[in-house]
């Protein structure tokens, strides 16, 4: 991170994590600090291959940045959200519904959830170069240096040794994901904060407490920075929901429908919501950090089909190789299409839109 002599920003107090006795999800405890060497991939490779076929998430600690790194991140994060006016943020507004990107703000119930409730939670996406061109609000200007190594860090130090072990896990040379995901190459991976808001109990009441409908991620892999605020759910193997604990300083990593179709449905994005907080945390914000990845926009999202692996399994593709879409064309229709465009219900859990002849399927 950049040099000891830091702008000020104002600390960031989280609600202190649940008491409450919550069905928990097993995850597997992968420590990336292993991961620096060859040698130590390769042995890491089962572990992180097991977890992503099976429950599709997984913790990683060790990862490289302390404690109170973690917790100023999050200082800057929630200065995008309490130290800029509402008529600034809408001056750097995401293009989402015309043009399919989320770099920039995501406003505060722009997204429909269930029986006419919007959300509440506004959104910050940086492009990973933070300098490429990308406008930002003059009060994180200051942090905009930092920002650039917390989007190096999780590209380089944390992205990249995942990416080497599932590439590992499907007996390929281990850069074979890696060379997807150039950091300079045209692409929409990005760092994203997120803060979550209470929401009345009508509002809960019309959507089952369902915050973020149940759904896959768009993109390769996606890295979440742990914090208090129990909400987020996965869907165990077993069809149960289960609630994903916080652990200090780790990170939660799943994959999402990027990687399911290049590994030919060998990895599997799993399915996971947001819902409301226990109740001893209700009624306070939820701030998140992320790192969303994807594939540069020009790749074509067909199965590594010369995997050795892939030759020994069925392989279990979304659409016709081809007629499968690009990065751009996938993550462009995904993102004009959530919350913006009708869905068709097919029961009273499971929604479904096509998006570049792909099912997309959304559940409540």
């Amino acid at each position: 991170m950049p040099g000891t002599t830091l702008p000020f920003a104002p600390h960031y107090v989280p609600a202190a994590p649940t008491k409450e006795d919550l069905d928990w999800a097993d995850l597997a405890i992968v420590d990336i600090s292993k991961a620096r060497t060859p040698e130590g991939r390769a042995a890491l490779a089962s572990q992180v291959r097991d977890a992503m076929r099976t429950v599709g998430f997984l913790y990683v600690i060790n990862h490289g940045m302390t404690q109170s790194q973690t917790e100023r991140i999050f200082d800057i994060g929630d200065v995008l959200f309490t130290q800029v006016s509402e008529e600034e943020k809408m001056q750097h507004e995401a293009k989402i519904a015309d043009q399919g990107s989320k770099i920039g703000y995501k406003p505060r119930q722009l997204w429909t959830i269930d029986n006419g409730v919007r959300d509440q939670h506004e959104q910050y996406a940086l492009h990973r170069t933070i300098f490429g061109g990308q406008a930002h609000p003059k009060a994180i200007h200051p942090f905009l240096p930092e920002l650039r190594a917390f989007s190096e860090h999780n590209h380089y130090n944390v992205l990249h040794p995942v990416l080497q072990m599932l590439a590992l896990g499907m007996e390929l040379p281990e850069d074979s994901f890696v060379k997807l995901h150039t950091f300079d190459a045209i692409g929409d991976t990005h760092a994203r904060f997120i803060k979550y808001h209470a929401r009345t109990e009508e509002e809960e009441l019309k959507t089952k407490n369902v915050w973020l409908k149940g759904h896959t991620d768009t993109g390769s892999v996606t890295i979440l920075w742990s914090q208090p605020v129990s909400a987020l759910q996965i869907m165990s193997p077993d069809g149960k929901w289960r609630w994903v604990r916080h652990i200090d300083n780790a990170l939660v990593v799943n994959v999402g429908d990027t990687m399911e179709m290049l590994s030919g449905g060998f990895y599997k994005g799993t399915i996971h919501r947001v819902i409301q907080p226990p109740a001893d945390q209700r009624g306070v914000a939820r701030l998140g950090a992320y790192y969303f990845a994807m594939t540069d926009d020009d790749v074509r999202l067909v199965p590594f089909s010369e995997s050795p692996v892939l030759k020994r399994v069925r392989v279990v593709r979304k659409i016709e190789d081809k007629n499968a879409p690009t990065m751009v064309e996938w993550r462009k229709g995904r993102v004009m299409a959530y919350g913006l465009k009708e869905t068709k219900r097919k029961d009273d859990v499971l929604e479904e839109q096509i998006v570049n002849g792909i099912v997309v399927k959304h559940y409540n």
